[in-house]
């Protein structure tokens, strides 16, 4: 079998991580559910133009609604997490700068994500 690395990568043991196939169908399953929750969400936001506070607070208080809008920001913020992760990846050299932007890029998806979390149980049910 042909070892396609330099003897140089070897002695550093730089290589193949044996992540890409798993981070590649992340990103394309994330991409595939993506549609049609984003589909509702239009077609959801379209139909609460317009209407009172009290009437949208009901809509989402609805499990048949509140799930997939919930779904949607939580793949949304994890599709956003593996395109920025492969952003830093490519095109971040320095190593150091590298793990800093990839911590933050997590902390920033748990923060967003939480805090949209947070946001729509309060609309939907009150408090």
């Amino acid at each position: 079998m042909v070892e396609l690395r330099t003897p140089l990568r070897k002695v550093r043991g730089l290589g193949s991580t044996r992540s890409g196939t798993s981070h590649f169908w992340a990103v394309r399953v994330t991409s595939v559910a993506l549609v049609p929750l984003s589909l509702f969400v239009i077609g959801l936001l379209l139909s609460l133009a317009g209407t009172s506070f009290l009437e949208a607070r009901a809509t989402l208080a609805n499990p048949l609604i509140f799930v997939p809008v919930i779904l949607f920001i939580l793949i949304s913020l994890e599709h956003m997490r593996l395109g920025m992760q492969e952003v830093v990846s490519d095109y971040i050299h320095s190593e150091l700068l590298k793990v800093a932007l990839m911590m933050l890029n997590s902390f920033f998806a748990v923060l967003i994500g939480a805090t949209c979390v947070f946001s729509l149980l309060k609309i939907a049910f009150g408090g």
